[in-house]
């Protein structure tokens, strides 16, 4: 974890130039840098918390489920909770930002595979820690999910704007 906020501060600090050591100068603007410089500015503009919600918590929790790919269901775990935030990535490097479009993924994908970690956890055969992993990602994609249902009815109705 220390390891992934320390490049997170790195490719602040040195390529965006926001402080630091101004090594700016060392990425290759023509090999596609500035679209990825978009996306960082857009996901910066974003409120503090709404970035420390996608970095800290979120991202790391669905990513946290290739752990479990050998218990039973749990490639599908995986191939759903990493298959929205796969699909989130497309559409940054299309719109090259953030927006609500992002939303659309996690509503389709995320909806069924709540329901599904709801069911599996009811029925109650589960293995302790896979089952404790199926509780935290089920409350976090529950809240995702929450703003998601949100953000994909404004997409719906015209807001497309992206973060900047």
């Amino acid at each position: 974890m220390i390891c992934y906020l320390g490049l997170i501060l790195w490719f602040d600090a040195v390529v965006c130039d926001r402080g630091g050591l101004a090594l700016g100068w060392l990425v290759n603007r023509e090999m596609g840098i500035d679209m990825v410089l978009d996306i960082w500015r857009s996901f910066r503009a974003m409120p503090l918390w709404v970035q420390v919600w996608v970095f800290v918590i979120l991202v790391p929790v669905n990513m946290f489920s290739v752990v479990y790919w050998a218990e039973p269901n749990g490639v599908w775990i995986a191939v759903l909770a990493i298959g929205a935030m796969a699909l989130n990535g497309v559409i940054m490097l299309v719109e090259r930002g953030f927006s609500k479009a992002m939303a659309l993924p996690h509503v389709v994908i995320w909806t069924p595979l709540v329901i599904w970690i709801g069911w599996m956890l009811v029925e109650g055969d589960v293995a302790a820690g896979f089952g404790l992993y199926l509780v935290v990602l089920l409350v976090v994609d529950l809240i995702s999910l929450a703003f998601d249902f949100k953000d994909t009815k404004d997409w719906l109705a015209g807001e497309r704007s992206v973060a900047c």
